[in-house]
C-alpha cells in the first residue's frame, strides 16, 4: 500500500524555526532523516522523498476563466501549517506508515525539541494519476 507521510513546519515562523537550530543541531536532524531515508531504500519501502525549503520557495497559482492564472509568492492562504517535506512510501499498512512517521517525528530538533507534527495520507490506487 502507498501512503505519503508528511513532515510540517511553519510558515509564519520558517526563518525563526530554523535560525533556531544550531549547526550542531541541523546537521544532528539531518543526519537522522537521511538514516530513516537509508534504511527505507534498504528495505525496499522508499518510494520517494524530499525535503522542502520555506515558504519563499512557494508559489500559489489559481486559474481564470478570463485570462491567465493569478500567482502570488508564498502559501495561498496565509495559513500556519507548510509542508517541509515528505515521503512516499510503499508498505504492507497503516501500521508500518505510522512507525515510519514516528521516526520522522521523533528528529532531534533546537535545544531539546523534537516530536514534530507528522501527518500518514493514504494514497487511493484506484484513482487517475
Amino acid at each position: 500500500m502507498l501512503y505519503m507521510v508528511q513532515l510540517f513546519g511553519s510558515a509564519t515562523r520558517w526563518d525563526e524555526e530554523i535560525a533556531a537550530y544550531s549547526p550542531e543541531e541541523f546537521q544532528a536532524m539531518v543526519a537522522h532523516m537521511e538514516r530513516l531515508n537509508e534504511e527505507l531504500d534498504a528495505s525496499g519501502e522508499l518510494v520517494e522523498a524530499r525535503g522542502l525549503g520555506g515558504p519563499a520557495l512557494v508559489t500559489s497559482v489559481w486559474a481564470r476563466d478570463d485570462g491567465p492564472p493569478r500567482i502570488s509568492d508564498g502559501t495561498h492562504d496565509g495559513r500556519e501549517k507548510l509542508l517541509a517535506g515528505y515521503w512516499v512510501v510503499d508498505v504492507t499498512g497503516l501500521d508500518r506508515a505510522v512507525e515510519i512517521a514516528a521516526r520522522a517525528s521523533a528528529a532531534p530538533g533546537p535545544g531539546d525539541s523534537h516530536n514534530f507534527p507528522v501527518e500518514v495520507h493514504e494514497l487511493p490506487t484506484d484513482l487517475p494519476r
